[in-house]
């Protein structure tokens, strides 16, 4: 039996509401909803496999390459705007550090590493290449149609200039000035009307 994209999407639902999120809240205690969403999403695509296994600029191995791609993740689920508030964050929430991949507070690197990491990340495409991911993991068989409507604006004349209307005005004025003179030459002056 095939799976609908639907179908298969439910079964996915049912296995993190029935398996995933009671371990994980046994790990790391209870998960807010955007804790689940960051869990539902880092179940879908193994960051892993995207990450890049070798150093980093400074030479040392990038052995928390996943969980800084995992914060990277929670930054944006969380909607957090600044790197500090993310690291903030990380460090009073009980649940997201170590489910990011720390295993206390004191774990938590310093602000420029979460910079050079996120800076690596985009230039490594990470945010399309796990959006690409997602789109493949869930939507690999199915059409999906799209229209796309361009509001780009284009520069253009709304309303045609006085200027150019009074020159056309006066060029046919002078044309039907020229025709009635021209006219008036070659009508015949014997003639009885």
């Amino acid at each position: 039996m095939q799976l609908t994209p639907r179908d298969a999407f439910l079964q996915f639902g049912h296995v993190l509401q029935q398996q995933l999120f009671p371990q994980l809240e046994a790990a790391v205690g209870p998960l807010g909803p955007h804790l689940e969403l960051l869990a539902s999403v880092i179940s879908l695509v193994p960051l892993g496999r995207l990450l890049s296994g070798g150093r980093a600029s400074t030479g040392r191995p990038a052995k928390d390459r996943a969980a800084l791609a995992t914060a990277f993740v929670a930054k944006a689920i969380l909607n957090l705007p600044t790197t500090r508030d993310l690291i903030d964050r990380l460090r009073v929430d009980q649940a997201l550090h170590p489910f990011c991949g720390w295993r206390s507070p004191l774990a938590i690197p310093h602000e420029s590493k979460f910079s050079r990491a996120f800076a690596e990340f985009a230039v490594g495409e990470l945010p399309q290449q796990l959006h690409a991911a997602v789109i493949e993991a869930t939507q690999r068989r199915r059409l999906i149609g799209h229209i796309a409507r361009d509001s780009t604006a284009i520069p253009a004349r709304e309303r045609v200039p006085e200027a150019l209307i009074e020159q056309k005005r006066a060029a046919k004025k002078d044309e039907k000035e020229k025709k009635g003179q021209a006219g008036e030459a070659q009508t015949p002056q014997g003639r009885l009307h």
